[in-house]
């Protein structure tokens, strides 16, 4: 039986990279003051940049609800396939929750917890999607990547706390702090949840050009397959300067990706975030 991909709109993998490895996507809701839309449909980066530029509020991201699970999942199972579906880490979101309430009442439905966000949850959705293409089962594919989830580096450098600030993942004072001393902070997602891991001082460029070295010289451990670079609309220069980073000390990379984040990590990163992501060999 036919395997079908579907993830939350939380992997922010971009357009062409669904279509090329034709995964679906259940997007979140994201809610600007009086009205909701669905993450990376009705609901841009942009527009919540607007919306926190002239309310001082942030948006807030819901989870899909197991009734859209549900409708998505038969969908699929009505046209003959099996389904692996992959959510944004359980510590983040009540998606995985939803979707294993769903995949119960449907049936020939695996779900799998990424432990992760953006594109390192992106990572094994097309690891994924690669193993449907070699005929593996439904089973076998979210066995392997389980097993996978916990070979995944996802990292970002933050330009602003002040989203963070507003999402109660960071305090006043910290932000405050944050602020008069230019810090950066650099934070790695272990074991399904965000950690703050070193703190960058100074000019984004600068901290950018770092925390990408920091990230990736002198490593041997980098599966050579695909590196990400995910930005909130990051300056070109600076997404040009990491791609040159990443090609002076880990030239065997083969597939080097680009993509914006979309609206739901947006909304809890802000503007100027990049992150380097990759597997772990």
């Amino acid at each position: 039986m036919a395997v079908k991909i579907i993830s939350d709109s939380t992997c922010d993998l971009s357009k062409e990279l669904l279509e090329k490895y034709d995964i679906a996507i259940a997007p979140l809701t994201v809610t600007l003051g009086q009205f909701s839309g669905h993450d990376g449909i009705d609901i841009t980066p942009e527009k919540i940049y607007d919306y926190v530029d002239q309310t001082g509020d942030l948006p807030k991201s819901s989870a899909v609800s197991t009734g859209e699970y549900e409708a998505l999942f038969r969908f699929w199972r009505d046209q003959g396939f099996e389904i692996v579906h992959f959510n944004i880490s359980d510590h983040f979101s009540a998606s995985f929750q939803n979707a294993c309430a769903a995949a119960e009442e449907i049936g020939g439905v695996e779900v799998v917890d990424s432990a992760n966000l953006s594109t390192g949850q992106g990572l094994l959705v097309l690891y994924a999607a690669e193993l449907a293409q070699t005929g593996k089962s439904a089973a076998e594919i979210a066995k392997e990547c389980r097993i996978t989830a916990s070979r995944i580096e996802a990292s970002f450098v933050v330009n602003t706390v002040d989203y963070l600030r507003k999402g109660g993942r960071c305090s006043a004072l910290a932000a405050v702090s944050a602020s008069l001393l230019h810090i950066k902070p650099c934070i790695e997602v272990k074991d399904g949840a965000m950690h703050p891991v070193k703190k960058y001082h100074g000019n984004i460029n600068h901290v950018i050009h770092s925390y990408a070295e920091d990230r990736l010289k002198d490593r041997t451990d980098i599966d050579p397959q695909r590196i990400f670079i995910t930005h909130t609309l990051c300056d070109e220069q600076i997404v040009e300067d990491v791609r040159s980073i990443i090609q002076r000390y880990q030239p065997e990379i083969k597939e080097v990706l680009e993509t914006t984040a979309g609206a739901t990590i947006t909304t809890h990163c802000g503007p100027g975030t990049l992150g380097v992501l990759f597997i772990r060999k």
